[in-house]
């Protein structure tokens, strides 16, 4: 049988690599599949094809890649024949196998007494990786490395629980039921309706030609869009050039900027106007009469007070954001909104329940000591346990900032490193979990291998038959999955705003948030990056699609990666029957140096008020 695999390879016009070790791994699948040589090697062109292999060589290093697409390959014929039928795998024996009695206490739903919660006590590793050429290299067998020393494995950091709690009538566990039990809850998800705002640059967009007269504009159009949204919600009155001398108060509406090349101070506060109320002219603002405030340069703001002198703007009240009944409003015309909001519909949208899972990484994928992307493989296995509808990746993946990349020790080319590690994982695992799960990925400006720009335009991933599960998405970006309408941006905002924000907290002892002042900074202003001027290491674009910036509705979801502290925040916005949620949640880093760091598991329900939402350290 040996012979005759090998004379159908080479009748397809195969070569063999290491022939001996192929065909006697070749010769076991025919003997374990109840495959004919000639079936072994169509499949093999499927699997060749579908993984878009450089050679027409058969290499030892795809043998593991090509057992479990033959794997799955068996698994959907049998499904196909008896579809409520569901296939144990060796996962599922590893599952029961590790599982303990503690950890099915510890995944009630609940709110956790502890700081943290560990779910398991071994790792979910994933299916042995070859190293090579080929399908995705791991690291090598007998080298352990810090992140494979780490004691603290899938340990919940943060948690909150809104969702009932399901009691057991009989207070008792079924021991007997426990493999049912664990089965059960690794079914196979739904499969969710997707749609991906396409507000931001195309792929291959040309950059780097922004011009002075496109910053003025789009400055200038955020400033008057606050203004006629303040004024049409009948709280303020119409807005007034703020740099002439005035005995009465008045109401202006402006851009928070610094008179010098520093950070914010009492002194150093100036107010920018539109060029419609005062030619584009500043004046100095004081607000040592306010009992507290956060500002920061880029901040669009509404001022009431005196300008006694025409010198200084004595202010009374300060009005940070937009009544939410004015949004709809002001936004721009119909027509030309729907040519803006090129909605792209992936997926049947029958599945009206506004429902969602799903699991959020942010990166770096992998540990600065080496290139083996171990900490998204660990994931990649979490989520092939859990099963969440959506999995959510944010870059980098081929991290600039890697000491490695930095030095150019990479062998390879970034590209390949990303086909390499980051999609064929993906591939791996969108094949291992079914057609139900769907991947996002959001790019960053620190990937060495996209554009390096923002706003930044998707990933262009072409991978055959996975078009509808691989989704790629801009920076900064919008989709709804199962119409829980996310928005997600890669930029650390929340730390650079950090940077530049002045404030003044309460005197009565009122605590103050900073995170979810942060945070609310993003949702209040509209705009996913409301810092004028950016962070130097920010190549802000405004020729290229400037409305990608603009939050044109609350999003149910906002997702903001960060360097700080992890945290989950429900930001509440508006007042009375105006009232609007909004989850905030930074997942962290999956890797921090050479160890592990942290990602976000979400289960939503509808409304804040109905959601299990967990930091998780890896």
């Amino acid at each position: 049988m040996e012979e005759e695999i090998k004379e159908e390879f080479k009748k397809s016009g195969f070569s063999l690599d290491d022939e001996e070790e192929v065909l006697q791994k070749c010769l076991t699948f025919c003997i374990n599949y109840n495959l004919k040589p000639s079936d072994l090697v169509s499949s093999w062109e499927v699997y060749y094809l579908n993984r878009q292999l450089d050679e027409s060589t058969v290499r030892n290093a795809e043998m593991d890649g090509f057992l479990l697409h033959l794997q799955n390959e068996q698994k959907e014929a049998v499904v196909k024949e008896e579809p409520n039928l569901y296939i144990y795998s060796s996962k599922d024996v590893d599952m029961i196998l590790n599982y303990d009695e503690e950890d099915m206490k510890e995944e009630v739903p609940g709110t956790p007494t502890d700081k943290s919660l560990k779910l398991n006590s071994e790792p979910f590793n994933s299916p042995p990786k070859s190293y090579g050429n080929g399908y995705s290299s791991g690291k090598p067998s007998k080298l352990v490395t810090p992140f494979g020393r780490r004691t603290d494995k899938f340990v919940v950091k943060f948690n909150i629980n809104s969702l009932p709690v399901v009691e057991n009538n009989d207070g008792e566990h079924d021991h007997g039921n426990l493999e049912d039990e664990i089965i059960k809850r690794a079914q196979p998800c739904k499969r969710c309706s997707l749609m991906v705002h396409r507000l931001g640059p195309e792929p291959g967009c040309r950059f780097m030609y922004d011009k002075i007269e496109d910053r003025f504009n789009a400055l200038e159009n955020r400033i008057r869009k606050h203004a006629t949204a303040l004024f049409a919600s009948g709280l303020y009155e119409e807005p007034m050039d703020p740099t002439v001398a005035s005995q009465r108060n008045i109401f202006a509406v402006g851009m928070i900027c610094c008179d010098g090349e520093g950070r914010l101070n009492e002194k150093s506060i100036m107010l920018q106007s539109s060029v419609e109320h005062s030619g584009g002219c500043n004046v100095r603002l004081e607000l040592h009469n306010l009992k507290q405030f956060s500002v920061f340069p880029g901040q669009i703001v509404g001022i009431e007070g005196q300008n006694p002198s025409g010198h200084c703007l004595i202010a009374s009240k300060l009005v940070d954001s937009v009544p939410l009944s004015t949004t709809v409003a002001v936004n721009q015309h119909p027509t030309k909104k729907q040519a803006l909001d090129l909605v792209v519909e992936s997926t049947d949208s029958s599945y009206v329940q506004k429902e969602i899972s799903a699991l959020i990484a942010s990166g770096p994928f992998t540990t600065t000591d080496n290139l083996f992307f171990e900490p998204l493989a660990e994931l990649l296995a979490y989520a092939g346990r859990k099963l969440p509808q959506l999995l959510v990746l944010m870059g980098p993946f081929v991290d600039s900032e890697h000491p490695e990349v930095k030095k150019g020790a990479v062998d390879r080319s970034f590209d390949e490193l990303f086909c390499q590690e980051i999609l064929r994982r993906l591939q791996d695992h969108v094949e291992y979990a079914g057609s139900n799960v769907r991947v996002i990925l959001v790019p960053s400006i620190r990937d060495a291998q996209h554009d390096f720009v923002f706003p930044q335009p998707a990933f262009d991933i072409h991978l055959p038959n996975l078009e509808h599960q691989i989704t790629g998405l801009t920076n900064p970006g919008i989709f709804e999955a199962n119409q829980v309408k996310v928005g997600c941006c890669t930029v650390d905002i929340l730390k650079q705003i950090s940077g530049e924000e002045m404030s003044r907290n309460p005197t009565d002892g009122t605590p103050s948030d900073r995170m979810s002042r942060l945070a609310n900074h993003i949702v209040s202003q509209r705009s996913f990056y409301p810092l004028y001027p950016p962070a130097e290491d920010v190549p802000l674009d405004f020729s290229l699609a400037p409305e990608a910036l603009h939050i044109t509705s609350i999003p149910d979801i906002l997702i903001l990666p960060s360097d700080m502290k992890y945290f989950i925040k429900v930001l509440t916005l508006g007042e009375g029957e105006e009232q609007r949620k909004c989850i905030c949640i930074n997942p962290g880093r999956l890797a921090k140096g050479e160890g592990g760091g942290t990602f976000a598991e979400l289960n939503y329900q509808g409304s804040p008020d109905k959601m299990n939402a967990s930091i998780i350290g890896i």
